[in-house]
């Protein structure tokens, strides 16, 4: 008697079936230029006129690779936003990288506060939710007799609101930004947004390279492709 088994197997099956559904994640092409979109290609400043030929807009499309060179500056074209520049919306999505000097003796104060982090996401793993994350990274690193703290973080909202969520979000849960532990934190951040969001955009600095292996693609749509992969495939084990 043969063992062998007419049709795809459950692995092959389960593989188109989730490419099949993920493909409602695809972002549907640009039609326009939008200012805080990775479809503003002209660099210009607040005094100078758009470039003459500008480049066509890029598509958004998660299926494929891609990657986008920013100038030093961290926009292509000068559009003010609420605080400053708009930063625009690349491949890896929105995001930005901090550095400051963290004041003396606080070196081990900002390390406890990644367990702060640790077991506040423990007990509520939704307690970040509001910043629309994908992924955070904080480095320690010395020049000379100085510490320093970089804050890396890649998130789906603009640059500005990211901020003004961080202190709500912090205002609400009582937990203290690590911030504080840094040299020229305004300490009245609570009550003082635009003080905060000065801090920030004084201590960002722009990548100049930002690739995205599933371009564009959201934190929720990621989360509901996977969503979708466990449940067929739970799907699949009762029909074993």
């Amino acid at each position: 008697m043969s063992n062998d088994r007419s049709g795809p197997s459950r692995r092959g099956f389960l593989g188109t079936a989730t490419l099949a559904t993920a493909a409602t994640m695809a972002i549907p092409p640009a039609t326009s230029q939008t200012p805080s979109g990775p479809f503003v290609l002209t660099q210009s400043d607040p005094a100078s006129t758009a470039a003459p030929n500008p480049e066509p807009p890029k598509r958004r499309d998660w299926t494929q690779p891609d990657a986008m060179a920013i100038p030093k500056e961290g926009y292509f074209k000068y559009e003010q936003g609420r605080y400053g520049p708009l930063y625009p919306r690349t491949p890896a999505n929105y995001g930005f990288t901090i550095i400051a000097k963290i004041k003396p003796g606080r070196e081990e104060t900002v390390r406890r506060y990644g367990k702060t982090i640790e077991d506040g996401i423990a007990g509520d793993p939704t307690i970040l939710a509001p910043l629309k994350l994908h992924y955070l990274r904080w480095v320690l690193f010395d020049i000379g007799s100085d510490t320093y703290f970089m804050y890396q973080g890649i998130f789906d909202t603009d640059f500005d609101k990211y901020t003004e969520d961080a202190i709500a979000l912090f205002t609400k849960t009582g937990i203290n930004t690590v911030f504080e532990n840094l040299e020229g934190f305004p300490m009245d951040w609570k009550t003082n947004a635009p003080a905060f969001v000065k801090f920030v955009r004084d201590h960002q600095r722009p990548s100049f390279l930002e690739y995205g292996e599933y371009p564009y693609a959201t934190a929720d749509e990621i989360k509901k492709a996977l969503r979708v992969k466990a449940a067929l495939g739970g799907m699949l084990d009762q029909m074993q």
